[in-house]
Protein backbone atom coordinates (compact mmCIF):
# COMPACT_ATOMS: atom_id res chain seq x y z
CA UNK A 1 0.00 0.00 0.00
CA UNK A 2 3.00 2.29 0.51
CA UNK A 3 3.61 2.10 -3.24
CA UNK A 4 0.47 4.17 -3.83
CA UNK A 5 1.68 7.10 -1.71
CA UNK A 6 4.78 8.12 -3.62
CA UNK A 7 4.86 11.66 -5.08
CA UNK A 8 4.09 10.29 -8.56
CA UNK A 9 1.07 8.37 -7.28
CA UNK A 10 -0.21 11.32 -5.26
CA UNK A 11 -0.11 13.36 -8.47
CA UNK A 12 -2.04 10.58 -10.24
CA UNK A 13 -4.67 10.46 -7.49
CA UNK A 14 -5.11 14.24 -7.63
CA UNK A 15 -5.30 14.19 -11.44
CA UNK A 16 -7.93 11.45 -11.31
CA UNK A 17 -10.09 13.38 -8.83
CA UNK A 18 -9.74 16.64 -10.78
CA UNK A 19 -10.60 14.95 -14.09
CA UNK A 20 -13.60 13.04 -12.70
CA UNK A 21 -15.03 16.10 -10.95
CA UNK A 22 -14.37 18.24 -14.04
CA UNK A 23 -15.95 15.73 -16.44
CA UNK A 24 -19.01 15.27 -14.23
CA UNK A 25 -19.31 19.05 -13.90
CA UNK A 26 -19.17 19.42 -17.68
CA UNK A 27 -21.84 16.73 -17.95
CA UNK A 28 -24.08 18.63 -15.54
CA UNK A 29 -23.48 21.84 -17.51
CA UNK A 30 -24.49 20.06 -20.73
CA UNK A 31 -27.68 18.78 -19.04
CA UNK A 32 -28.60 22.35 -18.10
CA UNK A 33 -27.92 23.51 -21.68
CA UNK A 34 -29.97 20.62 -23.08
CA UNK A 35 -32.86 21.46 -20.76
CA UNK A 36 -32.87 25.00 -22.11
CA UNK A 37 -33.37 23.78 -25.68
CA UNK A 38 -29.97 22.85 -27.12
CA UNK A 39 -30.64 19.34 -28.42
CA UNK A 40 -26.99 18.62 -29.31
CA UNK A 41 -26.12 18.96 -25.63
CA UNK A 42 -27.98 15.71 -24.83
CA UNK A 43 -25.21 13.76 -26.55
CA UNK A 44 -22.53 15.64 -24.63
CA UNK A 45 -24.46 15.15 -21.39
CA UNK A 46 -24.05 11.41 -21.90
CA UNK A 47 -20.48 11.64 -23.21
CA UNK A 48 -18.86 13.47 -20.28
CA UNK A 49 -19.81 10.89 -17.61
CA UNK A 50 -18.46 8.18 -19.93
CA UNK A 51 -15.14 10.04 -20.00
CA UNK A 52 -15.19 10.21 -16.19
CA UNK A 53 -15.86 6.47 -16.04
CA UNK A 54 -12.93 5.82 -18.36
CA UNK A 55 -10.62 7.85 -16.11
CA UNK A 56 -11.73 5.79 -13.10
CA UNK A 57 -11.22 2.57 -15.10
CA UNK A 58 -7.66 3.49 -16.14
CA UNK A 59 -6.79 4.68 -12.63
CA UNK A 60 -8.09 1.48 -11.00
CA UNK A 61 -6.28 -0.65 -13.58
CA UNK A 62 -3.00 1.12 -12.83
CA UNK A 63 -3.55 0.73 -9.08
CA UNK A 64 -4.10 -3.02 -9.49
CA UNK A 65 -1.06 -3.26 -11.74
CA UNK A 66 1.12 -1.47 -9.17
CA UNK A 67 -0.15 -3.56 -6.27
CA UNK A 68 0.53 -6.80 -8.15
CA UNK A 69 4.22 -5.96 -8.23
CA UNK A 70 6.96 -6.35 -10.82
CA UNK A 71 6.99 -10.18 -10.78
CA UNK A 72 3.47 -10.46 -12.18
CA UNK A 73 3.91 -7.47 -14.49
CA UNK A 74 6.18 -9.23 -16.99
CA UNK A 75 5.35 -12.92 -17.42
CA UNK A 76 7.97 -14.95 -19.24
CA UNK A 77 6.97 -15.86 -22.78
CA UNK A 78 6.69 -19.57 -23.40
CA UNK A 79 8.79 -20.93 -26.24
CA UNK A 80 10.32 -17.59 -27.22
CA UNK A 81 13.46 -17.90 -25.13
CA UNK A 82 16.75 -18.63 -26.81
CA UNK A 83 17.81 -22.05 -25.50
CA UNK A 84 21.51 -21.53 -26.22
CA UNK A 85 21.70 -18.25 -24.34
CA UNK A 86 20.88 -19.81 -20.99
CA UNK A 87 18.84 -16.76 -19.94
CA UNK A 88 15.08 -17.29 -19.81
CA UNK A 89 13.03 -14.69 -21.63
CA UNK A 90 15.90 -13.43 -23.78
CA UNK A 91 15.01 -13.61 -27.43
CA UNK A 92 17.32 -13.72 -30.38
CA UNK A 93 17.21 -10.76 -32.76
CA UNK A 94 15.28 -11.17 -35.96
CA UNK A 95 17.47 -11.14 -39.03
CA UNK A 96 15.88 -10.23 -42.31
CA UNK A 97 17.51 -11.62 -45.40
CA UNK A 98 18.03 -8.91 -47.96
CA UNK A 99 17.01 -10.10 -51.38
CA UNK A 100 17.64 -7.83 -54.33
CA UNK A 101 14.52 -6.97 -56.23
CA UNK A 102 14.05 -8.56 -59.61
CA UNK A 103 14.45 -5.82 -62.18
CA UNK A 104 12.83 -6.24 -65.55
CA UNK A 105 14.40 -4.50 -68.49
CA UNK A 106 12.12 -1.46 -68.84
CA UNK A 107 12.56 0.88 -71.74
CA UNK A 108 12.61 3.92 -69.42
CA UNK A 109 16.20 5.00 -68.63
CA UNK A 110 15.19 7.05 -65.57
CA UNK A 111 13.34 4.09 -64.07
CA UNK A 112 16.31 1.82 -64.73
CA UNK A 113 18.69 4.27 -63.01
CA UNK A 114 16.31 4.67 -60.05
CA UNK A 115 16.04 0.89 -59.64
CA UNK A 116 19.84 0.64 -59.76
CA UNK A 117 19.99 3.31 -57.02
CA UNK A 118 17.48 1.41 -54.86
CA UNK A 119 19.42 -1.82 -55.34
CA UNK A 120 22.60 -0.05 -54.22
CA UNK A 121 20.83 1.36 -51.14
CA UNK A 122 19.52 -2.11 -50.29
CA UNK A 123 23.03 -3.60 -50.61
CA UNK A 124 24.54 -0.82 -48.43
CA UNK A 125 22.15 -0.38 -45.48
CA UNK A 126 24.42 1.99 -43.52
CA UNK A 127 25.06 4.30 -46.46
CA UNK A 128 23.52 7.70 -46.95
CA UNK A 129 21.90 8.67 -50.24
CA UNK A 130 24.74 11.13 -50.87
CA UNK A 131 27.23 8.24 -50.83
CA UNK A 132 25.75 6.78 -54.01
CA UNK A 133 28.55 6.57 -56.59
CA UNK A 134 26.25 6.80 -59.61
Amino acid sequence: MKRLWTPAWIARHVAMVVLVVGFLGLGWWQISRAASGNTLSWAYAVEWPIFAGFVVFVWSREVRHTLRGPAAAAPEPAGDAAPESGAPGVRRPVRVARVPAAVDAPDDADLTEYNRYLTWLNANPGARPGDYPG
